[in-house]
């Protein structure tokens, strides 16, 4: 079996594959706080047949990196483990960057998840801690992508920045015309997720198609109705066992 492993800034992500064409053998997620659960976590679904190889895509700083490169050998000694950069072209995916290699792992691998989903051009949707807006072409080039802040961050940054905004008074709900101001706050902060998505949306050429995935895409997901778009879970493990072939053997 593969470990792949998503290293993203709130949580990690992982998952056990047999090979690139099976249904995932496992997945789970663990905040960093619980990042020493990790080992027992893996013997209990791997048992006595350890994982041949490992594949991490990380954004974390080098001391989570750190741990988390740790964790998986105090069950599996021998693990070998590859972290994966971006490069001009990998699995079917051509980098568009102007520096390859300062797109993130976790973007890159998205894409390439994408691209094995997908003939047509796509737009990718990570929406996590941030949100990334990524296009595809249908000859499987980056053609380039947006950065924002993700809901939760949007939020977070108008109750610390205004001053009579508590962040009891930023979660609300969605709605046309909100009339209190935790409404018009999410509402506020969904409408700039979705424009971002839509513009995007509206610059690919041809029969497009949109993947989200990431921790609120649910909270997107309904708002992009009139879009052929859906929900892929964990898109960035999706693409690193694509990557197999980077494995350490």
């Amino acid at each position: 079996m593969l470990l792949c492993l998503d290293a993203g800034n709130s949580r990690l992500k992982w998952g056990l594959s047999r090979n690139r064409a099976a249904d995932w053998q496992s997945r789970g997620a663990l905040p960093w706080a619980d990042i020493d659960h990790l080992p027992r976590r893996l013997a209990a679904v791997c048992g006595e047949s350890p994982p041949r190889a490992a594949l991490l895509a990380s954004v974390v700083d080098d001391k989570r990196e750190a741990a988390l490169r740790r964790a998986p050998r105090e069950v599996y000694p021998q693990l070998a483990l590859a972290v994966v950069q971006s490069g001009a072209a990998a699995a079917g995916v051509i980098n568009g960057y102007g520096e390859p290699e300062a797109l993130g792992a976790d973007r890159w691998c998205a894409l390439i998840g994408a691209r094995h989903l997908e003939s047509r051009p796509c737009l990718v949707v990570m929406a996590g801690t941030a949100t990334t807006i990524d296009s595809l072409d249908a000859a499987g080039r980056f053609l380039g992508g947006l950065i924002l802040p993700g809901l939760g961050m949007m939020r977070a940054a108008l109750a610390r920045g205004a001053a009579k905004l508590s962040p009891e008074r930023v979660s609300g709900a969605h709605l046309p015309f909100p009339r209190n101001t935790a409404d018009a706050v999410t509402s506020g902060c969904l409408e700039a997720q979705i424009g971002a998505v839509e513009r995007a949306f509206a610059r690919l050429p041809g029969a497009a198609c949109c993947l989200l995935s990431g921790g609120a895409s649910p909270a997107l997901l309904p708002l992009l109705a009139a879009l052929p778009a859906r929900h892929v879970p964990d898109l960035t493990l999706e693409g690193l066992r694509r990557m197999d072939a980077l494995a350490p053997r």
